[in-house]
């Protein structure tokens, strides 16, 4: 479902339209398939350092689709860092991302920038202090809004050749109801998270003026308590998506209920709030079940209003062979990936 504070005026901006074209997708009952990194690497391969056509992808190799939406990350913006945190040209990045919206694709980006308070990447956790030092009052506020102004001006770049935005699904802060990062549960109270949301989101869209920006609240996999959504909600007038990031570590039967009781809570929630849904992260690590795609992922998902559902990466390096989240050529679950892909309300492009 639509934010509802933007249903009740004219589509006048790239995230409005991003808005409305996902809402018409729902309304018909497509899901988006994504995929983290798709054209910049896969499995056996990486893009060369000096090419100019995005259009390989271990999808499209195994399927002859390509995902609808496209996965990115902002992490080493912050530092002035050519590459971001998993390697990838930030310039042949934003190339990229005019290739897929081109193509009639839509992008996705979260940030993992490194601990503002000890240096630290973004998984450390040693500090409670961490978020505490950035809002505003803090120690490194100053600093961190120069963090935040590096965001902005990558952000702002993501034009088409005749100067139009390219909307951005943005996910900032994501898994916070879990401890994997600094601004997580435990490091950070609920006061200084919703502050947090409110700087970036002031910044960037009140200040900076970036009107192509669709904002995504994204905490983990639902716990016992629905609370845990809501806890830490930064408000309606600052959201357009709700999503969960649910990977699975547990038996094909638990995941699948579990997913479902993580989309049964966040579905309610949007409902109240005039949010859409999605899978803001999923997968299992290695796929190690032939038949995942139509067995496992689909039936967990199919029967809510889901926007998208992003797979994580394919990872290139030699010593991270294991960590893969959709087939590529020769894996065992290619076969069922094309059942899946072909599924009707699954959404590729072709």
């Amino acid at each position: 479902m639509m934010n509802l504070s933007r249903t009740m005026k004219a589509v006048n901006t790239p995230a409005e339209a991003l808005l409305s074209r996902l809402s018409k997708q729902i309304e018909d009952g497509k899901i988006m398939f994504g995929h983290q990194d798709s054209f910049l690497y896969g499995h056996s391969w990486k893009i060369a350092s000096d090419a100019t056509d995005f259009n390989k992808t271990d999808i499209e190799d195994v399927a002859g689709v390509y995902p609808a939406l496209y996965g990115l990350d902002l992490g080493g913006i912050e530092l002035d860092s050519p590459l971001n945190i998993d390697k990838n040209d930030f310039n042949q990045m934003r190339e990229s991302v005019k290739a897929h919206h081109e193509r009639g694709g839509v992008i996705t980006f979260s940030w993992h920038p490194r601990n503002p308070l000890t240096g630290g990447d973004t998984w450390d956790t040693s500090s409670t202090e961490a978020v505490a030092s950035i809002i505003p009052g803090g120690s490194n506020h100053e600093m961190f809004m120069g963090w935040l102004r590096k965001a902005a001006d990558y952000l702002e770049s993501l034009k088409t050749d005749d100067g139009r935005m390219i909307p951005v699904i943005f996910r900032p802060w994501h898994e916070h109801t879990k401890n994997y990062f600094w601004w997580g549960q435990d490091w950070c109270t609920t006061e200084q998270y919703k502050a947090l949301w409110s700087m970036t989101y002031d910044y960037m869209t009140k200040e900076r003026g970036l009107d192509h920006l669709v904002w995504s609240y994204s905490p983990d996999s639902c716990g016992s308590d629905p609370l845990d959504v809501e806890e830490r909600y930064p408000g309606d007038e600052i959201v357009d998506m709700i999503g969960v990031d649910f990977y699975q570590f547990t038996e094909n039967e638990v995941y699948v209920g579990r997913m479902k009781y993580s989309l049964d809570v966040i579905s309610a929630f949007a409902k109240e709030h005039g949010l859409m849904i999605a899978v803001t992260e999923a997968g299992w690590e290695g796929v190690k079940y032939e038949r995942w795609w139509t067995e496992v992922l689909y039936p967990a998902i199919k029967d809510y209003p889901v926007s998208y559902v992003l797979l994580w990466r394919n990872a290139c390096d030699e010593n991270m062979q294991h960590h893969f989240y959709a087939p590529y050529p020769g894996h065992d679950s290619v076969e069922d990936f094309k059942a899946f892909a072909s599924i009707e309300n699954m959404l590729f492009i072709k």
